[in-house]
């Protein structure tokens, strides 16, 4: 297989082919790359961290490597491991969600990320250096450098989602008053039913503000802090 890799072209013939130069290249770059991938996430606390990237990035690379082997030795015309390594990455991506009590979503970055760093692995199996390279650096930048720009636009979007506990649903009509006079539109209210036993009645909420000065002014968190005053509301908490 002939790749045609700006780094490959500049590092040499034997970068571009399974040698055992490339062969250490390759591994030590999906390691590296993916250790400081997981790191990032490991920082944050998130349930798939720094071994699971490098594993995952590691065995990607691995993959496709042994497809450019068999494609060169053998004659064969599909890549047929990476095509299971790419099936496997959407399985152990998708079992990283987590689906909370509170009717939260977890996960879904990690999930996608864990993916990422397995395709990435897949061209640096393949010797696309300088794809690899790129993507590493704007995933990398999506997870460190984007959350607070997305925290910020979430936190101004007139449409917003809460975990809201009451002491009682007796307490449910004045909630939902008081939400309406504060200049708020309830979207849709589902009753949790992981907490039948415990003696709140707990609510997942979606709201729409729809006052034009609260719009102007308020963030959710203030929005939330004011909701929490109410000497009927246990806990609410905005749902990511």
């Amino acid at each position: 297989m002939n790749i045609i890799d700006p780094l490959a072209t500049v590092m040499g013939e034997w970068s571009a082919k399974i040698t055992v130069g490339s062969i250490f290249l390759r591994l030590f770059l999906a390691i590296f790359l993916s250790a400081i991938l997981g790191c990032e996430r490991a920082s944050k606390r998130h349930s798939a961290g720094l071994r699971t990237f490098m594993v995952i990035c590691l065995a990607s690379t691995i993959a496709s490597m042994l497809d450019v082997f068999f494609i060169e030795t053998y004659g064969l015309s599909f890549p047929i491991i990476s095509l299971g390594a790419v099936i496997a990455l959407a399985s152990i991506s998708n079992s990283s969600i987590i689906f909370s009590a509170k009717s939260q979503i977890r996960g879904l970055t990690t999930s996608a990320s864990l993916w990422a760093c397995g395709i990435i692995g897949l061209c640096v199996g393949v010797g696309f250096y300088t794809i690899a390279l790129i993507g590493f650096a704007i995933l990398l930048c999506s997870l460190s450098l984007l959350p607070g720009a997305e925290r910020f636009l979430k936190n101004r979007s007139n449409h917003f989602e809460i975990h809201l506990e009451l002491d009682n649903k007796s307490s449910l009509p004045n909630f939902m008053t008081t939400i309406r006079e504060l200049g708020l539109r309830i979207d849709e209210i589902e009753l949790n039913s992981a907490y039948l036993n415990s003696g709140l009645s707990v609510y997942s909420v979606s709201l729409t503000i729809i006052s034009p000065e609260l719009k102007k002014y308020k963030t959710h968190t203030e929005i939330i802090s004011a909701i929490q005053s109410l000497e009927y509301v246990n806990y609410i908490e905005e749902m990511k």
